[in-house]
């Protein structure tokens, strides 16, 4: 593995794609999981593509019980050992497919729900992106109003209909940028953008 600044077979790749959706993450690892491919962005299942910025804290301590809430037909098909995978897993479970507001919101309650029960402190801080290919679905949340950035770009490198969504705005066309608000969910596409306001549902 090589950074994608320094990776050649990326920058051979990278000149014959064409297309109207890109996803990039440059991962820095957090806890105890390995650098491996498997624990690298974007995870993919299906038609989705999911990317994540913060932590859970006191995952491993976790892990266990969340991992035992992801479905057997989805679990199988989990190959890392991030908190970022289990998220996007849970939120398959969660029906991101079908409603991807209320997926997010179930998936942050069954966290936040198995943090309460193990009286973990630390906070859950989530910045994180997902894709079905049509449109991109974006979250900022944390348990201490201290999310990781989230800004948001309409009309960036010269076209009207463009959409970027970033974890640090671009140098390129500052004065695009808008940041996400704490607590927020932003819907994308077809040069379109939303945002609506985010809580978690609570877990009994």
């Amino acid at each position: 593995m090589l950074p994608a600044w320094n990776d050649l077979n990326l920058r051979e790749v990278s000149e014959q794609v064409r297309s109207g959706m890109f996803f990039a993450h440059v991962r820095a690892a957090t806890g105890d999981s390995a650098t491996s491919r498997q624990n690298c962005h974007p995870f993919r299942h299906g038609d989705w593509l999911f990317m994540h910025n913060g932590a859970i804290a006191d995952f491993p301590v976790l892990r266990r019980g969340l991992d035992l809430a992801i479905p057997e037909e989805l679990y199988r098909h989990k190959l890392g050992t991030t908190d970022s995978e289990t998220i996007f897993y849970l939120l398959l479970a969660n029906g991101l497919d079908r409603d991807p507001t209320a997926a997010y919101a179930a998936t942050v309650g069954i966290v936040e729900g198995a943090m309460a029960a193990h009286s973990v402190s630390g906070p859950f801080r989530f910045a994180a992106i997902a894709t079905d290919g049509r449109r991109l679905i974006a979250i900022r949340y944390s348990s201490d109003d201290r999310s990781p950035s989230l800004f948001y770009g309409l009309g960036v490198g010269g076209s009207r209909e463009s959409v970027m969504i970033l974890s640090e705005p671009s140098e390129e066309g500052d004065g695009h940028w808008a940041e996400v608000p704490e607590a927020s969910i932003v819907y994308a596409g077809d040069g379109a953008l939303h945002i609506e306001d985010f809580a978690p549902a609570r877990v009994a």
